[in-house]
């Protein structure tokens, strides 16, 4: 059975709801070990102090933050605990919205919420079919792993999730960031027509368990191959940039692929 990674409780109110928090998604990816070329001499990494050349223990390594001035301000993990906001081990709800009112850029990472204990699966249930009940989601906040995180609790199914979101000052300004900016697209355009004839022919209901990481599935059959001792296939090469005079044309020919298939 998997463990929780968090335990605490969700308060809104004077209501407490002690719940545990899941892991609810995993990584398939093949995660490769380093290696020094020609050799299967495995790289391993070190805490070395730069200065003597020396390794040091983990338990004797402390936090810093080195200034402009060029101070260094030493913080012990002891004074980080000691300040930590939550201590307290709560998901404080501030407020309800409305799920469709938060930017998808705000989405972090989901986990599963389940309630502690058997006993406390009927104020949870509540909770969870009356936010299906009025759509919303809570905003919250809560501390895991000495960081506080800003986050949506949303019902479905009668099971609620977490989602942990970035603050509004993590977003960064696409025109603050980005070297090209896009050109805005005439709407009364061809090739505005087509485009939206294409994205039309295209659309269709979500359906996640139709895709699947076919770049994994490559580099497992690389090593199948490499193992075997066969060839390796390599793939074409990536279509090149459509060039503004063939846009139309493309766009067209993208059109009636669609209707043919």
């Amino acid at each position: 059975m998997p463990r929780s990674i968090w335990t605490g409780s969700i308060t809104f109110g004077l209501v407490t709801v002690p719940v545990g928090l899941y892991s609810a998604t995993e990584d398939h990816g093949v995660h490769f070990h380093q290696y020094q070329r020609g050799t299967t001499d495995r790289i391993r990494y070190q805490r070395v102090n730069e200065r003597t050349g020396e390794e040091v223990a983990f338990g004797e390594i402390v936090r810093g933050l080195e200034e402009d001035s060029g101070q260094t301000v030493i913080v012990e993990p002891a004074e980080l605990d000691e300040i930590a906001p939550g201590r307290s081990r709560s998901i404080d709800v501030t407020t309800f919205v409305d799920l469709d009112e938060i930017d998808p850029i705000y989405f972090q990472k989901t986990y599963w919420l389940a309630p502690a204990k058997q006993e406390n699966g009927k104020v949870y249930g509540l909770l969870a079919a009356a936010m299906e009940a009025t759509n919303r989601v809570a905003i919250a906040t809560f501390v895991m792993r000495n960081k506080q995180y800003l986050c949506a609790v949303r019902a479905e199914s009668g099971v609620l999730s977490l989602e942990t979101l970035y603050y509004a000052d993590e977003i960064r300004e696409p025109r603050q960031e980005l070297d090209h900016l896009p050109e805005r697209a005439d709407p009364d355009g061809r090739e505005f027509d087509m485009a939206r004839t294409l994205i039309e022919s295209m659309s269709a209901a979500w359906r996640p368990e139709d895709y699947r990481d076919t770049y994994t599935d490559k580099v497992k059959q690389l090593i199948e191959d490499k193992r075997a001792g066969h060839d390796v296939i390599t793939e074409s090469a990536p279509p090149a940039a459509t060039d503004v005079t063939d846009l139309l044309e493309a766009l067209r020919l993208s059109v009636e692929a669609r209707r043919a298939s």
